[in-house]
């Protein structure tokens, strides 16, 4: 995995985050905690739905292909953790 990989996944794992906060306020951790849930989950969860789902989300190649599978995978691994934490959250007695 190259630097411009790990970019374009955490990337969208923070506009994954948001956007899933943003459509599920319950859960919603703000901007700052649904950004870095995000970032987490872009870059973790980027890398197994990638080798999940046979997405092509390596290989340093900037071609259209490969970007979409990234960015498919860092923002639905982004959702995913946010989903996850903001879940957590609020089982273990959040502000709601």
């Amino acid at each position: 995995m190259d630097i411009t990989t790990l970019i374009i996944q955490l990337l969208s794992g923070a506009v994954g985050g948001n956007l899933v906060g943003s459509l599920v306020k319950k859960i919603s951790l703000g901007l700052l905690g649904n950004s870095l849930a995000g970032i987490l989950g872009g870059g973790l969860g980027g890398q197994l739905l990638g080798g999940l789902l046979g997405l092509p989300t390596g290989g340093g190649g900037l071609d259209i292909g490969s970007i979409l599978g990234q960015v498919a995978s860092g923002g639905a691994g982004g959702g995913i953790v946010m989903v996850i934490i903001g879940i957590l959250k609020s089982m273990l007695g959040g502000r709601r």
